[in-house]
């Protein structure tokens, strides 16, 4: 079976892959503008929602998807 080559992409000096950071995206930006935007309440609950839905993207994201880190080992000279 052929080996496929996996590209990674480096955001934030984490390597992850481009799927992975869709899904994050696709996890993030419904809670965290849905709880801004749909907030029935006057200011600054709408900021406060939407960081707590900012930190729900985060917790999901976190155990949802593990991060691609690749790890060299050098011997010391």
């Amino acid at each position: 079976m052929p080996h496929k080559e996996t590209s990674y992409l480096t955001v934030w000096d984490d390597t992850v892959t481009g799927k992975d950071l869709i899904i994050a995206l696709a996890i993030s930006t419904p809670l965290t503008l849905g709880g801004f935007i749909y907030t029935p309440w006057s200011a600054p609950m709408p900021l406060i929602v939407g960081l707590c839905g900012a930190l729900l993207g985060f917790a999901i994201n976190a155990i949802v998807l593990r991060p691609k880190r690749r790890l060299d080992i050098e011997k010391e000279a």
